[in-house]
């Protein structure tokens, strides 16, 4: 019977630990994964046994590059496949990750997955040599992430604040600063009744701009409301129609990202409310979206393809041992289209 022992310190189990584990060569490992002959059936089946005990697998892509070469990048999302090709956020993020693994001749492993599935997927990515090093997106509020794949030595950078990220470092953007500008614009217009459609309430980014909408709101003196939806369309038309059908109707209300405010000039229409003369919308992100519709959506702009090579450059420094530290990209800043304007005027006058 094998006895299962894990690499001290957490690092990375290599195909040594399976040999020592063992009680065989390096060689003797590699002849029996990939099924060579030149060990008896016994001591096979004893070297695969101790490499299940690990959770360690041969990497095809590594065998074919030097010990230390980087090769692969890894990328767990929490999003339906459906919903995830809707939204204009991960596939600019993407294309910016691309740009530098295409420069480093690099490949990206992405996966979808469920939450609960993530730390296992990751676990066993890193353990079976199938990447150098992974990008930890949608980071949540007291995340289970961040203890587990630190304890496995996992290289890795955090996307979001630093007070989510634990060990690891993080690049960000500047959430409250930019709710903060958001509304103070609506306010500089004259709305006084504002409401926003936030992402899930447990992503670390979503509470941040919760937080710093309430605060500012408070300061300014509106009347204001968040209302939870998930990012699709679907969630943010229903997220809209319940504040369109409250006593207190807003003037103007913010999304967190541009799918859910482009669905909203739908609902608008529902209601016989003209955009932006009955209601102001504001969107997050601005993709192309928000310059195809009619009026064209005021939004919080930033680069998100930049964001993603930024994110993955600094995956680079981390992979290489470097000296690097965590980072604010630049604040998203407001784009005023034609979706914003003063509110009515009985409403400017509540």
């Amino acid at each position: 019977m094998v006895r299962t022992t894990a690499p001290e310190g957490g690092r990375k189990t290599t195909i040594r630990d399976v040999a020592k584990l063992a009680g065989v060569s390096p060689s003797a490992v590699t002849i029996a994964v990939h099924d060579k002959p030149g060990v008896s059936p016994k001591t096979k089946e004893r070297i695969l046994q101790a490499a299940r005990d690990l959770g360690w697998s041969p990497n095809q892509a590594a065998q074919s590059l030097s010990g230390r070469a980087l090769h692969t990048v890894g990328l767990a999302i929490a999003r339906p496949a459906r919903m995830l090709g809707l939204e204009p956020f991960y596939m600019e993020f993407i294309s910016g990750i691309e740009s530098v693994l295409g420069r480093h001749s690099c490949s990206l492993l992405l996966r979808l997955v469920e939450p609960e599935e993530e730390i296992e997927v990751h676990r066993e990515w890193w353990q079976g040599n199938r990447i150098n090093g992974s990008i930890l997106v949608d980071l949540r509020v007291d995340d289970p992430r961040i203890a587990a794949l630190s304890e496995i030595g996992l290289p890795a950078v955090a996307v979001g604040h630093p007070s989510l990220a634990g060990p690891f470092v993080s690049v960000w953007t500047d959430d409250a600063a930019a709710t903060a500008e958001a509304v103070q614009y609506l306010a500089a217009l004259g709305h006084r009744s504002i409401a926003r459609v936030s992402g899930p309430a447990e992503l670390g980014h979503s509470a941040i701009r919760t937080a710093a909408f309430a605060a500012t709101a408070q300061e300014l003196g509106l009347t204001f409301r968040t209302v939870v939806a998930d990012f699709s369309a679907d969630q943010g038309s229903r997220a809209c129609r319940s504040l369109l059908l409250s006593a207190e109707r807003p003037t103007a209300i913010v999304f967190d990202n541009d799918l859910m405010a482009v669905t909203a000039l739908g609902v608008a229409a529902e209601f016989g409310l003209a955009v932006p003369h009955d209601l102001s919308l504001l969107a997050w992100d601005d993709s192309q979206l928000c310059q195809l519709t009619r009026p064209t959506l005021s939004a919080m702009q930033h680069d998100i393809f930049s964001f993603g090579a930024d994110v993955t450059e600094t995956l680079f420094d981390v992979m290489r041992h470097q000296e690097v530290s965590s980072h604010a990209t630049q604040v998203p800043s407001l784009v005023p289209r034609g979706s914003t304007a003063p509110p009515p005027h009985n409403a400017a006058s509540r």
